[in-house]
């Protein structure tokens, strides 16, 4: 294919020498233009190129110009023209304007100011600077405000201030537009125009005008001298400008659909807000005109609609009066009745930001708002959702809420997922009584279950296991709302575990509320409604296992239902779950050899710690916060992470080992994630998926050397690992009731059977649970501003496992606020840190913090236990950093 392609290419060429030597540009245009494959076009350009490099190399100056405009249409092209670099220059130093004008233009275009060659551009550019005709003078200041370097700038800026003070209206808003290229280069150069720009304020062409308020905006953002100079000596003259540009009459040359040129208006609001954004004497001075451009723009055009959104962003930019903030907000919601989507989106983004500013007059606006959220479009439904959660207070928190509710039935299922999520904050956020908030968790759970987080469906539990008085209501509403929402998949996992915890509720109607029909529900009922969750969600292993479990439950709860539980609970036994067929061999052995100990065995669960959850979600929502935003580089201290939670990246544990980023440690894990509550509830995922034990990259190595630690550890396998074995196979020792028996955990091997053994039973051979070893607390680390102590405890079951208690201890005067603890460990050692009691360490040892640490040393009674921490606190907004390594770990860990 290369040989064929060479062939065609050579053949074009043939053709085009013949006819492409000394060709015009509209010639080449048009060549090019007809070829039909791409081949032709390259033949095509390298004819054109090879014509002209031989017109360089014959300094041909008649046909220099020509050449030129060729080049830069083939570097338009994408083609390579460096070999002509220094035609421009050529050109530029031409006496006539026409080939300076050529030249500047390759210039600008095939030049950019990393080039070296552009050093030698700067005396041609002096010199034009300073030529009586007023075109080349133009010409030059162009290529300078847009290929301009800082030593240029530097060399030229003299020549720049001198033609701003030119008679000539082109020349000083040229001058104008390249000063801005210069201050931006050399911002030490901004004193040098301070005067020239607020001077140029005085002028009446409008060029000139919108030239040197770009100026004096980028003066302003350059030097804070400027700043505080124009704020001095340009309010009043912009005040000027605008009142003259908004009171004008028709000029054809400055009209726009009827607006007074809206592009200085703009410019002139936009430097009007830096001027006076916190300088409370320039905005009194502005707030006249401004409530003046707000009444009398037109806002039928798009022209007046731009001049009054940009009005509104100043007036919420400067110290207005609360007054002119509430005009400015009524405009925005007028914006919100267009029928241009643009125009919306942009009142919305600014309502966000208004409302910090005068929340009472967004809410006037809260009808309008709602609608907006039920638009066609999905950035406007999204931008309008968020407002109206920020709209939410106690006084309108009911009416809101129904209105989401009520929209949320017909919402696109692709807007559902944010919709509930809005709603469910909500509900938690402003809920005042319980039955309300029960109602409408109830009410998302039926419309939008599908779209409902776990760690909501836990919150609500959470409510229910607190309120004695309502759960007869709630499990009659949840049968009711499962019998009509079956399939919303978060619906039906707390439907079923209310019936399994109150049933007999259910079906005596007991704690009936005042208005409150009764329902009639046999014992039958309720367990066909688990039944049919169960057959239904059968794919779903989480809501399979609260399905066994709330019969499991109903067994106890009904006995003359027990013997039909049995049978659909056996029907589990190989089931392709392995979660699910464990659990119905597990129920199975209970329900028919642990008659005795089955009431007892299953009773209502004890009441869940409303307190202690809220710490445990807070600590999980902040920690997923924390890993979506991935900084490239987090200063000391600086981190936002609860104490216990795993940074998101191994970036920041590798610096706390002073290590490259190429590789990672060891790092810690949590034990708590959002989507673990559900399976906390029930016990499900018992066994642990950390994988420290698991060898890794050559990375961790670097770790052993630190520490010291000694060679890598063998590649035998990881301890504690299970043998994957086919479908159908039964865990012969793990124990779904792990509160019932030892908490020596124990490797299981799953070997393949159908029928469960005689011999296994979960209930069998209860035994009291062995003291732990206590070994001797020792110093972990001491400074002379913190002190840290590690006690120990130690399970005899399991020789590898230590659970160390650390505390945390001031020796200072002050305070130390967002306290952070974080460690390292070698390959072979895992490690879980649990949360913290507090982010606050008490001054001068009047308290401490404390937390706990899970030590499992894979290579126990070989290699030691060691550890390498970090300490990182505020102190009176200080960040403070400590760290340092642990070797002195009590011997036999």
């Amino acid at each position: 294919m290369d040989t064929v392609e060479k062939i065609v290419e050579d053949f074009a060429s043939d053709i085009a020498m013949s006819s492409f030597s000394g060709t015009r540009l509209r010639d080449m245009i048009r060549a090019i233009r007809a070829c039909k494959t791409a081949a032709e076009e390259r033949a095509v350009v390298r004819c054109e190129c090879a014509a002209i490099r031989t017109a360089i190399s014959e300094n041909e100056p008649a046909l220099r110009h020509r050449n030129m405009a060729k080049l830069m249409f083939i570097h338009m092209l994408g083609y390579p023209t460096h070999f002509a670099q220094m035609e421009c220059l050529k050109l530029i130093a031409a006496a006539g304007y026409p080939e300076k004008r050529v030249g500047y233009l390759g210039l600008m275009l095939l030049l950019d100011e990393r080039q070296e060659v552009l050093m030698l551009v700067t005396n041609s550019l002096k010199q034009d600077l300073n030529h009586p005709n007023q075109f080349i003078v133009g010409l030059a200041l162009c290529a300078l405000g847009n290929i301009c370097s800082a030593e240029m700038a530097r060399d030229l800026s003299p020549e720049v201030e001198r033609l701003m003070r030119s008679r000539e209206v082109n020349t000083k808003k040229k001058a104008a537009l390249c000063s801005i290229r210069i201050v931006r280069k050399v911002p030490d150069l901004a004193e040098n125009f301070m005067a020239l720009a607020a001077s140029l304020l005085k002028e009446k062409h409008h060029g000139v005008l919108i030239s040197a308020i770009q100026l004096c905006t980028e003066l302003c953002k350059a030097s804070k001298d400027a700043l505080e100079y124009l704020r001095k000596n340009c309010i009043e003259g912009l005040v000027r400008i605008l009142r003259d540009v908004s009171n004008s009459s028709y000029a054809p040359e400055y009209d726009v659909s009827g607006i007074a040129d809206p592009f200085l208006h703009i410019r002139v609001l936009k430097l009007m807000r830096i001027l006076g954004q916190g300088d409370a004497n320039c905005s009194e001075y502005m707030n006249d005109i401004l409530a003046q451009v707000a009444t009398k723009t037109e806002s039928n055009k798009n022209a007046g609609n731009a001049i009054l959104y940009e009005c509104v962003q100043t007036i919420m930019g400067i110290e207005a009066t609360s007054g002119l903030r509430v005009l400015a907000i009524n405009i925005l919601g007028r914006f919100l009745s267009n029928r241009d989507n643009n125009i919306r989106y942009v009142a919305l983004n600014m309502l966000m930001r208004a409302i910090a500013v005068d929340a009472l007059a967004v809410q006037r606006h809260r009808t309008t708002i709602l609608e907006c959220v039920k638009d066609a479009d999905a950035s406007i439904r999204k931008r309008a959702l968020e407002l109206v959660f920020l709209l939410v207070n106690d006084t309108n928190v009911k009416p809101l809420t129904k209105e989401l509710i009520d929209y949320l039935s017909i919402a696109d299922p692709d807007f559902k997922g944010d919709l509930t999520s809005k709603i469910c904050s909500i509900v938690e956020k402003f809920s005042q009584e319980k039955l309300w908030y029960l109602d409408q968790m109830f009410k998302v759970l039926s419309l939008a279950g599908n779209h409902v987080k776990d760690d909501v469906c836990h919150a609500l539990i959470v409510v229910l296991s607190n309120a004695s008085e309502l759960q007869g209501y709630s499990v009659r509403s949840l049968y009711k709302a499962l019998q009509a929402y079956g399939k919303q998949g978060s619906l039906v996992r707390v439907a079923v575990w209310c019936i399994g915890e109150y049933g007999e509720m259910l079906v005596n109607n007991v704690g009936m509320l005042d208005g409150e029909e009764k329902i009639t529900v046999t014992e039958s009922d309720a367990v066909d409604a688990v039944e049919i969750a169960l057959n239904r969600h059968s794919a779903d292993a989480t809501t399979g296992a609260m399905c066994l479990v709330a019969l499991l439950k109903l067994s106890s709860r009904f006995p003359s239902t027990s013997e039909r539980v049995k049978q659909i609970v056996a029907r589990n036994k190989e089931n392709v779950v392995l979660e699910l067929q464990q659990r119905s061999i597990e129920f199975s052995s209970i329900i028919q050899r642990h008659q005795s100990i089955r009431s007892s065995l299953l009773e209502r669960m004890p009441v869940l710690d409303e307190a202690s959850y809220l710490v445990k979600r807070a600590t999980a929502t902040q920690a997923t916060i924390s890993a979506n935003k991935l900084a490239p580089t987090v200063a000391p201290g600086g981190l936002k992470l609860p104490n216990g939670v795993a940074k998101p990246t191994s970036a920041p544990l590798a610096d706390l080992l002073d290590l490259s980023s190429d590789g990672a440690p060891a790092s810690t894990t949590t034990s708590t994630t959002p989507n673990d509550f559900l399976q906390d509830l029930l016990g499900i995922g018992g066994v642990s998926t950390s994988t420290a034990g698991v060898p890794s990259t050559a990375s961790t190595d670097i770790l052993m050397d630190l520490l010291s630690i000694g060679s890598s550890p063998s590649q035998n396998g990881t301890p504690g690992q299970a043998e994957s074995k086919p479908v159908h196979a039964v865990p012969e020792a793990i124990d779904l009731l792990g509160s019932l028996s030892s908490t020596t955990s124990v490797s299981a091997e799953i070997k393949p059977t159908h029928s469960v053994s005689q011999d296994m039973d979960l209930l069998d051979g209860l035994s009291s649970r062995p003291e732990k070893t206590v070994h001797p607390s020792i110093t972990a680390f001491q400074s002379t501003t913190l002190k840290i102590t590690f006690d120990f405890k130690r399970q005899p079951g399991n020789a590898r496992e230590t659970t160390i208690h650390a505390t945390f201890t001031n020796l200072t005067s002050c305070t130390y606020t967002d306290f952070i603890f974080q460690a390292a460990v070698p390959k072979f050692i895992q490690l879980k840190l649990d949360p913290a009691s507090g982010n606050t360490v008490p001054a001068n040892g009047n308290g401490s913090v404390t937390q706990g640490l899970n030590v499992t040393n894979n290579q126990q009674g070989q290699k030691p236990l060691a550890m390498r921490i970090r300490m990182s606190y505020k102190v009176n907004g200080e960040d403070r950093l400590e760290q340092g390594q642990v070797n002195n770990f009590p011997s036999g860990l």
